[in-house]
């Protein structure tokens, strides 16, 4: 693992954030359990000649505070250290370890609601500067046990699956990134300047405008690991319905077998088989979580089953994944929201893509 961990530290540190001199660098881990890799991030920053900092935070931290006060005031605290390198460092890389992937679903609401809203409170200032080009930012995560059994995978076979979704056992990975990106790139030239989308399958069937935004290349400079083209649709033109295909994941919550409704743009009607309650507690967290901010196309193809984690499912081939909440202003999105929530829906089963009525895509696959 230890030379895995330091080839994927060599990747984002020269590839995916290109750290240079004098650059202010923060080192986020989520658990202690993502300290192998922080050091070797740390390592690598520190070679690069960056100034490095490391943030790792407890144990189940959320969960802790919660069972320690009911004070809302306190939970929606933003943490002031984290705020302040949010806003002044150069490049920010955080490295998901959770020790327990559902530690907060049976936490009351208005608490979880508070947590949410402190982190959200981060996550907007770190898309504001990604949007005007002052903070470089990629999220990641530390190959754990809970991933694997989440995954129902034995976790040797998830260590294979999780190096190889990044690109690492590949003898230069950068290079084999940067193919990548060339692939995708076509896809967004394509795109930009087009102004409707309308997608159609057995789970989904709705349009939207894409006039005047931006289509995206992910190529692992803001995930790793990455693969998908995502834009921001014109907040009130969203119409149709959408059957998420997978459970869907947020702040420590899991919720399963959700249908939405958009009209005009705003969600007008939302379902789930369980943990409906958490579905309406997010739709309702403020005026932009109804809207969705973001709509992606899933491209890594070394990424082929569902594993419970975003950062891998919302690119899976084959797939096509919407957020609600803040979008990305890089893709001329203007909905502002305390919440990101991506959703997966499966398009391998006879889903279509039509772009300006010209199909575009099919059955899991681009062909244009």
């Amino acid at each position: 693992m230890k030379s895995r961990l330091e080839k994927m530290a060599r990747v984002i540190i020269n590839y995916s954030t290109s750290v240079k001199p004098k650059d202010k660098v923060l080192l986020r881990g989520t658990s202690p359990a993502a300290e192998p890799l922080i050091q070797a991030l740390y390592r690598e920053a520190l070679q690069a000649g960056a100034y490095a900092f490391t943030y790792i935070h407890l144990r189940d931290e959320d969960r802790l505070v919660m069972e320690s006060t009911h004070d809302i005031a306190l939970l929606e605290k933003v943490n002031p250290m984290l705020e302040l390198m949010y806003k002044t460092c150069d490049v920010i890389i955080r490295v998901n370890a959770p020790e327990n992937l559902h530690a907060l679903m049976h936490y009351p609401s208005e608490l979880q609601q508070a947590r949410l809203k402190a982190n959200g409170e981060l996550m907007l200032i770190q898309m504001e500067r990604e949007g005007n080009g002052t903070l470089r930012r990629c999220s990641t995560q530390f190959p754990m046990a809970t991933y694997a059994e989440a995954a129902e995978m034995p976790f040797d076979e998830y260590e294979v699956f999780f190096y190889r979704a990044c690109k690492l056992y590949e003898d230069d990975p950068i290079s084999a990134w940067k193919e990548q990106a060339t692939i995708q790139q076509k896809f967004v030239d394509y795109l930009n300047g087009k102004k409707h989308i309308k997608i159609k399958g057995k789970n989904i069937d709705m349009e939207m405008s894409i006039d005047g935004r931006q289509f995206i290349n992910a190529d692992a400079t803001a995930n790793f690991p990455d693969g998908e083209i995502f834009t921001g649709p014109v907040e009130d033109s969203v119409n149709g319905w959408v059957r998420i295909t997978y459970p869907a994941y947020y702040g420590g919550n899991k919720v399963v077998g959700i249908e939405l409704t958009f009209e005009n743009g705003l969600v007008s009607k939302a379902t789930a088989e369980e943990n409906e309650a958490f579905l309406y507690q997010a739709l309702n967290t403020d005026a932009g979580s109804r809207r969705l901010g973001e709509f992606a196309i899933g491209t890594n193809r070394d990424i082929n089953r569902f594993t419970a984690s975003v950062l891998f499912d919302e690119k899976i081939g084959g797939t096509v994944h919407m957020a609600l909440g803040q979008g990305y202003r890089k893709t001329g999105s203007i909905n502002q929201s305390l919440i990101h929530w991506d959703m997966i829906c499966d398009m391998r089963d006879g889903g279509k893509i039509w772009v300006d009525d010209v199909l575009f895509y099919k059955n899991g696959d681009f062909i244009v």
